[in-house]
């Protein structure tokens, strides 16, 4: 009987404590402004899922604090994030948003310029996990090659392609777009299928004279695209798919957002289930589908086990790609 009393005592406890909980960080975010630092410029593919979600997320965090977005662009979003991990007020007033490719950078540990270690920051969760995007690598009518094949001949010529800056992955920037490809500095560049969808979608129409030569990060075609292959299916033996996948890792965690290293537990808590609650709002999912933007979200557990993955990985794999980010930088 005693036992039993025991137990019953200790789930009234944890039901009473639980309110309690609640009640302390709605008290503290009362009135309060929650800043969201994005490591990009306005108006690129992450300012928009940023700014997104600032509109509904405090409506579903207790207290209904302001959220607003700032933006500190600056080398590929590492700038942010190191920003995020060293500097952030720890008490649940600032959170952030990189590039996807930040954890695997940090984990590299190929940069000297990083300052943070992925798995301790506080991950909310990611607001696309890719399911139902695409990397592509589109070329416009006029580039010297019409498919993949040609691509990879030597005997023809090469494609000019436009790149961002190191870490970042080539969707964020909408003036570079329209600057390089619709002006002709380039023939093409990789970009998210979403943002193409989103800020270029006459880019897709089938007058347009743009062309999809591969898609990254998936597993298998996207089915807007069935006749253009994935990066997996050109890869030339199982080290070099093993590779692909490898780098893809990122992309499951598309559209990360974080808060920094060890704020409070009860308003990390609060904050990791009001970025899955946002994510079901109807508010928020109205304007997603005005922006023509996936939502797919993850939570934050779901990050830190890709980013597990990445860790995990074999250590030539891992070399491998250090080596060739090494060799990135140093070529300009």
């Amino acid at each position: 009987m005693f036992a039993r009393w025991t137990a019953v005592m200790a789930v009234t406890a944890m039901f009473a404590v639980a309110p309690a909980h609640a009640d302390e960080v709605a008290d503290f975010y009362r009135g309060k402004q929650i800043d969201l630092v994005v490591g990009s410029g306005p108006s690129g593919g992450y300012d928009i899922y940023a700014r997104l979600l600032a509109r509904h997320f405090g409506d579903v965090i207790p207290g209904n604090p302001k959220v607003v977005v700032q933006n500190m662009p600056g080398a590929g979003s590492l700038r942010a994030v190191n920003y995020l991990y060293n500097a952030a007020p720890r008490d649940g007033t600032v959170i952030g948003m990189f590039s996807r490719n930040m954890p695997l950078i940090g984990l590299l540990g190929a940069n000297s310029n990083v300052q943070f270690k992925p798995r301790k920051l506080t991950w909310l969760g990611s607001s696309s996990s890719f399911v139902n995007d695409a990397y592509i690598l589109i070329v416009r009518k006029d580039a010297p090659v019409k498919s993949i094949d040609e691509a990879r001949r030597a005997d023809l010529p090469a494609l000019l392609l436009g790149g961002n800056a190191e870490s970042a992955t080539g969707n964020d920037v909408p003036i570079i777009l329209r600057d390089t490809i619709e002006r002709g500095e380039v023939h093409g560049r990789t970009v998210d299928l979403s943002s193409v969808r989103s800020m270029r979608p006459e880019w897709l129409k089938p007058d347009s004279g743009f062309r999809v030569l591969v898609q990254f990060a998936r597993a298998t075609r996207h089915p807007d695209f069935p006749d253009v292959p994935t990066a997996r299916e050109l890869a030339k033996n199982e080290a070099a798919r093993a590779l692909i996948e490898l780098v893809e890792l990122p992309y499951t965690l598309s559209r990360p957002f974080a808060a920094p290293p060890d704020i409070p537990a009860d308003r990390a808590m609060a904050l990791q289930r009001a970025f899955l609650a946002v994510h079901s709002n109807a508010r928020y999912l109205e304007d997603a589908a005005r922006l023509k933007v996936d939502v797919s979200p993850i939570q934050g557990a779901e990050v830190l086990q890709a980013i597990d993955r990445i860790a995990g990985a074999p250590p030539e794999l891992l070399e491998y790609v250090r080596r060739l980010l090494a060799e990135t930088k140093g070529g300009g």
